[in-house]
């Protein structure tokens, strides 16, 4: 039971966590806080590791959305230590993966833009097959991209036969870095187009610094996570 030091209410934990008290009671319902403590008249009684829980939890949610971040809590409640520790070593990985997709993204953007495309002829041209291969992807993903109108071949007769100029090669291998960047189909939509015509270098930039940006708040979102969880765990190992 919590010392009469640590002893909070309900309310007292979702003030210090900034959630509601809702929130609080569907953590503990979930396993993330530990049971309370009841009183006699059946009130909720929070100590410490209640309240290190609950605030590990919400700086993990901003990292590894809810679902991870109640799945790790949970682990340093309910599992050995080594296991738990390697749930958020596994997170820490996610985010170095990818900070490192995110620069080979920028790098191949770059060399991609600089290609001229000059010189095409007929034979120059390449299957779905060919380029998913040349690109490491499935074909159903070149025809899902040309499908959705961001990255968009030639068709052939007689029987609409895809078949991919240097120039629209060159679109797919941009959709591919892009995607491989955490772009989501919704913007590339907007931004090919664009793209093509030369105006849209800027966007990408933008996008891409965006994405930078958001890896680094979740990457200070898992630092932030480590305090309370180490509270917690250095009281499950109590």
């Amino acid at each position: 039971m919590p010392t009469l030091k640590s002893v909070m209410r309900t309310v007292d934990v979702a003030r210090r966590v900034g959630c509601s008290v809702q929130q609080v009671r569907n953590l503990e319902r979930d396993g993330v806080l530990p049971p309370a403590t009841r009183t006699a008249a059946g009130y909720r009684i929070y100590g410490e590791t209640h309240l290190q829980s609950a605030l590990a939890y919400r700086a993990l949610a901003n990292c590894t959305g809810p679902v991870e971040a109640k799945r790790i809590v949970r682990a340093v409640h309910e599992r050995p230590a080594a296991e738990a520790l390697a749930l958020l070593d596994a997170a820490h990985a996610r985010l170095d993966r990818e900070r490192t997709d995110l620069a080979l993204a920028r790098e191949a953007l770059a060399a991609i833009a600089s290609e001229p495309v000059e010189d095409v002829r007929a034979s120059d041209s390449m299957s779905v097959s060919e380029l998913a291969a040349a690109l490491g992807v499935r074909p159903s993903t070149l025809r899902h991209w040309d499908a959705e109108g961001i990255a968009v071949p030639d068709r052939l007769p007689p029987r609409g036969t895809r078949r991919y100029s240097p120039a629209q090669a060159r679109d797919a291998r941009i959709v591919h870095q892009l995607r491989s960047a955490g772009y989501r189909i919704g913007p590339l939509r907007a931004l090919m187009p664009r793209l093509r015509r030369g105006h849209a270098q800027e966007d990408v930039e933008a996008a891409l610094t965006a994405r930078d940006a958001g890896i680094t708040a979740r990457s200070r979102a898992l630092l932030d996570a480590t305090v309370p969880l180490g509270a917690v765990l250095a009281a499950a190992e109590k």
